[in-house]
């Protein structure tokens, strides 16, 4: 026991700086358009460096920004043409630039490593196209769940508690049909909730799941884990929904931007499930593999745990 106690706690070391849960590593730019052809831009949100020491914008022809300045200026044509962050997809996934445009509109562009440019058309329109905004959508949608620790560690404690087998098959598809609803909802507008109670209640669903998994008797959560994949499923789906809202969906492609994050998540999803099952092929046959499931859970429910006490006193604090 106390070997399993000290297998714990050194999960939980490895893990604790990831208590952030499922926060993307963005960096987010904004512009604010002063006069017909100037705009004033700075880097609004980073991780632990600042984002101007690890990305680089480059503007559209015709658009001049001295050094150390946040004053841009742009020519006759205005703010239109290609924009590109280098550097994405090294310390940050992804670089989100909100331009604000002084009749009022908002445009919101994403970059990434598979995507570093952007087309900009001005605030009369945008046009950008439906397989522009569907790869820069999947490839966030993928980033989201890969960098998503909390929705990570979830899927994890549902292969402890159901095993590699044909009953996974269901409670893969209930959890992804359940978050696919809230996700879709919330997105839209439809279904609102504050972003604390949601994040408190995905980390007390794992706590949930690893505990059940460590039972040896047929509990209910042990006969129907669809059942329970699906409830905490739509509480998952409102946590990917507050990442799509930071993020932003374009208006003109927006059902487009839906799916293919969802879809995204989704091949995420699944890459993650695949991977674990090759690890679990190749070290099944170890005598003392076995072993390591129990101190797994304990690590899984500790980190859970720390998470859920943070969240719960930022609702209350």
């Amino acid at each position: 026991m106390k070997a399993r106690l000290r297998l714990a706690l050194f999960g939980l070391a490895l893990l604790a700086p990831a208590a952030s849960g499922h926060e993307m590593s963005m960096a987010e730019m904004e512009m604010r358009q002063i006069s017909g052809s100037d705009f004033l831009w700075q880097w609004t949100a980073s991780g632990a460096k600042p984002a101007a020491q690890e990305l680089t914008p480059v503007w559209p022809e015709g658009c001049t920004s001295a050094p150390e300045s946040n004053l841009l200026r742009c020519g006759e044509k205005g703010l239109t043409g290609t924009i590109k962050v280098e550097g994405v997809g090294k310390r940050y996934s992804a670089a989100i630039v909100r331009v604000y445009w002084l009749d009022g509109q908002t445009r919101v562009y994403t970059m990434t490593s598979g995507q570093p440019t952007g087309r900009l058309y001005g605030s009369a329109d945008d046009r950008r196209g439906m397989g522009e905004i569907a790869q820069a959508y999947t490839v966030l949608g993928v980033d989201h769940i890969l960098s998503g620790y909390d929705h990570l560690l979830f899927v994890f404690a549902l292969l402890f508690l159901v095993g590699f087998n044909r009953r996974l098959v269901w409670t893969i598809t209930a959890f992804t049909a359940a978050h696919s609803v809230t996700l879709a909802l919330a997105a839209l507008g439809l279904l609102t909730l504050r972003s604390p109670p949601v994040e408190a209640t995905i980390a007390l669903s794992i706590v949930l799941v690893a505990g059940e998994a460590l039972h040896k008797e047929a509990t209910l959560s042990r006969r129907w884990p669809a059942v329970v994949a699906f409830i905490f499923g739509l509480v998952h789906g409102l946590g990917f929904a507050g990442a799509l809202k930071d993020i932003g969906l374009p208006q003109n492609h927006l059902p487009v931007a839906l799916l293919t994050f969802n879809a995204g998540v989704e091949v995420g999803q699944l890459l993650v499930v695949s991977v674990a099952w090759l690890v679990w092929r190749t070290l099944a046959r170890w005598p003392r593999f076995a072993v390591a499931r129990a101190p797994a859970l304990y690590a899984i429910g500790s980190v859970a745990a720390y998470w859920s006490i943070g969240r719960i006193v930022g609702i209350l604090a």
